[in-house]
């Protein structure tokens, strides 16, 4: 007899690695600096303290800004925090204003703030920690009107972070029936659930068209690869530059239909295809020349998917553009709605919803899959990771104009694996405090939301002055 030896086992863990900037990052704050009258205080200062240089020249500054030999005739701005001790101490030498190049960092909708947050969590795979606290607005517009509810601690100890329990934060991507059947020897005798299970519930999305693909699109594949999570990439260009593996999605678009020989030619068969738009004989004609590969149908946002979910669609992505928007409508509200439509008709359990769009932070992805996504598909928050820039507004796929620096892909590579790292402890964090063991069960929880406009409403109403 023959003892079977079980591999190993192996906890997810990513690694991450202190990667710096490629490029230098404008600091928040520009110090200005009277140098005359700053020998002229520290001339005082030495007659002052008879001659007594130590104690004279002495740097005000604890974060370092004015350390430099020359201390505040040449402040070290990158340091600065914006505290403004050295402002309260000495206003008429020295005034600490924010940075005019911050200000044209990300767009409208990533805002300069966001852009410096992401670099921080690429760079160091952190948590971004502040012992100040959060010095933000408590509510707002779009992902800000929702606010997670703490309240419901069951077990403080459940800390996925620093391995006291495990929290699992995969999810299962794909066809699930709402049943199994068996026949009477126990074997199933109807359709069985067809999935792809990711260690994280984050997709990266395809860049935009004026993205330099050659380069991005290798560094997407293989962060997608090392993090066990996919990556969507167009289908001409994942033909072009050989990606393919079980990390890639093809994307197929309109006009794609010729490059099908070229995928069937593959060893491996892709784990999923993305077709874009509903075409019902093109999705026969994927599902027959492709049975092994999960076909998802790309959508925009608030589509109506029961038609189709009749038809025998089970998986769906679904997008806003950049700025999470659809027709004026933001996303948040968009998903509750197809969240709820499929639960009110019966099929949420046998549908997996992806979804993109607007989603820039870490925060952004436990409010999503709370609305009711089962994964999102992270786009813009990669590039400024990747230190993208962007010219103008950054609103769609076709229209948005992102420069990056010269990229290296073990560099990239990197710091996409530190930011995923990062949101991905900021997700265990939640459900931590939440009491959840598994980040499926987050998924439509909206009893777990509190929502700024319900609030206040029942706050204020019948207030004379309170609009609703």
């Amino acid at each position: 007899m023959t003892a079977t030896v079980m591999p190993a086992y192996h906890r997810y863990h990513i690694e991450t690695r202190l990667t710096p900037d490629l490029v230098p990052h404008p600091p928040r704050f520009r110090v200005k600096v009277k140098k005359h009258r700053l020998l002229a205080m520290a001339l005082k200062e030495v007659l002052a303290h008879r001659g007594n240089l130590r104690v004279a020249l002495s740097r005000p500054c604890v974060y370092g800004v004015y350390s430099r030999p020359v201390g505040g005739l040449a402040p070290r701005e990158e340091l600065c925090v914006g505290c403004l001790r050295c402002t309260v101490e000495h206003p008429e030498v020295v005034q600490i204003l924010p940075h005019p190049d911050q200000a044209r960092l990300g767009d409208a909708y990533i805002k300069p703030e966001y852009v410096d947050t992401i670099l921080y969590e690429a760079r160091t795979g952190r948590v971004p920690v502040r012992g100040a606290g959060y010095r933000g607005p408590f509510g707002g517009a779009g992902w800000d009107g929702m606010w997670t509810d703490m309240s419901e601690i069951v077990r403080p100890t459940r800390d996925g972070i620093h391995g006291r329990e495990y929290i699992s934060t995969a999810v299962d991507l794909g066809e699930k029936p709402p049943f199994l059947e068996f026949h009477n020897g126990g074997e199933p005798t109807g359709p069985l659930p067809r999935v792809i299970s990711t260690q994280v519930p984050f997709l990266f999305d395809a860049p935009p068209a004026s993205a330099p693909a050659a380069q991005l699109l290798p560094i997407l594949a293989e962060a997608a690869c090392q993090v066990e999570t996919l990556a969507i990439v167009p289908l001409d260009l994942a033909l072009r530059l050989s990606l393919s593996g079980p990390s890639i999605v093809p994307w197929i678009s309109p006009g794609d239909d010729s490059l099908l020989d070229g995928l069937e030619r593959l060893s491996d068969p892709p784990p999923m295809l993305m077709l874009q738009g509903w075409d019902e004989t093109r999705y026969r004609v994927l599902r027959q020349r492709f049975p092994d590969s999960l076909i998802a149908v790309r959508l925009p946002l608030g589509s109506d998917l029961m038609p189709l979910v009749e038809r025998g669609v089970r998986l769906f992505h679904l997008e806003a553009n950049y700025h999470g928007q659809v027709d004026g409508r933001f996303a948040m509200d968009l998903i509750q709605e197809t969240h709820w439509r499929l639960v009110k008709g019966g099929r949420r359990e046998e549908v997996t919803l992806i979804g993109s769009g607007g989603i820039v932070m870490a925060e952004h992805v436990p409010k999503a899959i709370i609305s009711g996504l089962d994964a999102v598909a992270l786009d813009t928050a990669l590039w400024v990771a990747l230190q993208a820039r962007f010219e103008g507004e950054c609103v769609d796929r076709k229209t948005a104009r992102v420069t990056f620096p010269r990229l290296e892909r073990t560099w990239g590579v990197q710091r996409l694996k530190n930011l995923v790292a990062s949101w991905r402890d900021q997700l265990l964090e939640i459900l931590g405090a939440m009491g959840l063991r598994e980040v499926r069960r987050l998924r439509g929880e909206l009893g777990r939301a509190m929502f700024q406009q319900d609030l206040e409403r029942e706050a204020f109403a019948g207030i004379e002055g309170y609009g609703a």
